[in-house]
């Protein structure tokens, strides 16, 4: 191993050679206090002037102390303030030319108002390892007349001597931290387990913290403090949980079976189920949503006009078809609005989903609901809305669902077990009152439909379909966004998936789909096995087992959302069905 002096010395007389001598960087060099390594630089890769170097600083500089992280759900925290502090502090690293736009060497992994595991820094008891990308600086040299691009040994210099030891100290040295914001994160992150484990002893789905701020600025996952409107509980309604940090917390517990949240959208009800259906993650302190948790096999069903489908079986919720496809087994490249939301609600179950979750803005009208003062006028229907299925699946499967909405719910009235209304963010029990009112409950087309088949039914995925290659290159997985992924050829949309979390969750995914393709699909196991087994595999090895090269810009998927991409890829296709 070389030490720091050499890899100085070795700068120095890299300035002004072809940028393919950066390859001279390869290896292994120790900088006293920590150690950085480079595996690779490819340079017929488009990436080849940002390769990852990996640093990793021994606990006998770091000194994180233990307790901060002596369990998974400390150490996930305490890993994510790190790299919290270590994106803040690249930030202020950023240089801005002649047109104001930000110039940064140092890249990584930057997290949102979610706490989520990444493969951007591990937590040991031995070390802290960061793995970052540096845009390798180049400069214009002229060489025979003829302008080239040359190393700028003198700026890299600057960002390996200057730039990354001030941002390794500033960020990841305990003596650099203070020791209440260290505290105050983990201790955050433990208190909302603890409020999910409570979930799980006491029947419920969902906690909804008196007090919460649950509105976000539109089109992000930022609190929007210019709406402070926190959650108002009805004292009847208020229950108190005891958490190890913060003591008591009151607030609502949303409890199994079928809820019914009824409220106008701008009531704060859209807010609340958003809220809900994000509480499968924790959040960092001062988000306002912390104490909003909800249990970790909740999702969010949406209507979602023109994906595709490929061989779900919708018979519980269509007998017929205007497309003429087959409702047993149902495919088509633009599933309609009723379709997708027939679709993603049996897929969500396929893949293991006990809670689902939906909202009447944005959800089929169709397939919601129907109106029962009507329907003796319109002659037979073909097809069966939720609100018709609702209760037998609840009973049936021994799932649980929150539906939530104003104008297109009034059937479910009949048939839940617990109504409530929001307004102006005030939630109060509703359940005698709604009750009370002549509503006739909608009725079954086809009462020869076993549920069961939703989760006994196996579909085998064809391995040949996912293919994430394009020409020579045998890889191509990449996004900037959690709305999209392109694997391969193909483009997947992921709009409708709300519950990604941010691009480093989407871009792992794709890895996932390709990871389960190499190791389980051409093995011939069906979805959910293969659903199950990369959980394992997560778990047990972590998410580099997911790639080739050093990277750290992933972060943990979900399952539910794993598989929704995997339905939501084009090319994706079934090859047979078992029962």
């Amino acid at each position: 191993m070389k030490d720091k002096k050499e890899f100085y010395n070795l700068l120095a007389g890299l300035d002004g050679h072809p940028v393919s001598e950066y390859s001279q960087m390869v290896g292994d060099f120790d900088f006293s206090r920590y150690v950085i390594k480079c595996s690779a630089i490819d340079f017929e890769s488009e990436d080849a002037s940002l390769p990852v170097f990996t640093i990793r600083i021994p606990q006998t500089i770091a000194e994180i102390p233990e307790y901060l992280f002596d369990s998974p759900v400390r150490r996930t925290a305490m890993e994510d303030l790190l790299l919290r502090r270590l994106a803040a502090n690249v930030e202020k690293l950023a240089k801005f030319d002649q047109n104001g736009i930000a110039r940064r060497h140092i890249g990584l992994s930057s997290p949102n108002q979610k706490i989520l595991p990444r493969n951007a820094l591990l937590l040991t008891k031995e070390y802290i390892e960061v793995r970052i990308e540096i845009a390798l600086p180049v400069q214009t040299a002229v060489v025979d007349g003829e302008p080239m691009a040359a190393i700028d040994g003198e700026l890299a210099q600057q960002i390996f001597f200057e730039d990354l030891p001030e941002i390794i100290s500033n960020s990841l040295l305990y003596c650099n931290i203070d020791t209440a914001d260290a505290d105050g994160h983990v201790n955050n992150m433990e208190d909302a387990d603890r409020l999910r484990q409570y979930l799980g002893a006491s029947g419920q789905v969902a906690f909804v913290a008196e007090g919460a701020l649950v509105s976000r600025i539109a089109g992000t996952d930022q609190p929007d403090y210019e709406r402070l409107s926190p959650v108002e509980v009805d004292a009847p309604l208020l229950e108190e949980v005891e958490v190890p940090h913060s003591g008591t917390v009151r607030g609502i517990g949303i409890p199994n079976g079928l809820t019914l949240i009824l409220g106008e959208s701008n009531s704060g009800r859209v807010d609340l189920m958003d809220a809900i259906a994000q509480g499968i993650y924790n959040h960092v302190p001062g988000d306002g949503r912390e104490n909003v948790v909800t249990v970790a096999d909740a999702v969010g069903i949406r209507s979602e006009v023109g994906r595709s489908i490929q061989q779900v079986d919708i018979s519980a919720f269509a007998k017929e078809l205007p497309d003429g496809g087959n409702p047993v087994s149902y495919s088509t490249k633009a599933a309609g609005a009723f379709t997708s939301q027939a679709a993603s609600t049996v897929e969500a179950l396929e893949a293991g989903a006990r809670v689902l979750l939906f909202d009447e803005h944005s959800s089929s009208s169709t397939f919601l609901s129907s109106d029962t003062r009507v329907a003796p006028l319109l002659g037979e229907s073909s097809r069966n809305t939720l609100a018709a299925r609702a209760r037998q699946m609840v009973d049936e499967l021994g799932i649980s669902m929150v539906v939530a909405g104003s104008s297109l719910v009034a059937e479910f009235i009949p048939i839940a077990d617990k109504i409530l209304k929001i307004e102006n963010f005030c939630i109060s029990d509703i359940t005698e009152a709604a009750k009370a009112l002549d509503i006739v409950p909608s009725t079954v087309v086809d009462s020869t439909v076993n549920l069961s088949s939703m989760l006994s039914r196996s579909r085998w995925v064809m391995p040949s379909s996912i293919d994430p290659s394009i020409g020579r290159e045998d890889l191509v997985i990449e996004t900037d966004e959690q709305d999209y992924l392109q694997f391969g050829r193909s483009i997947v949309d992921l709009d409708a998936v709300k519950q990604i979390a941010d691009a480093d969750q989407a871009r792992a995914i794709g890895f996932v789909l390709y990871y389960a393709k190499l190791r389980y699909m051409d093995e011939g196991y069906p979805l959910r096995e293969i659903l199950d087994l990369v959980d394992r595999d997560l778990s047990n090895e972590g998410l580099n087992a997911l790639v080739r090269v050093p990277r750290g810009d992933l972060a943990r998927p979900r399952r539910y959302e794993v598989a929704a991409a995997l339905n939501r890829l084009p090319a994706f296709r079934v090859s047979h069905v078992t029962e």
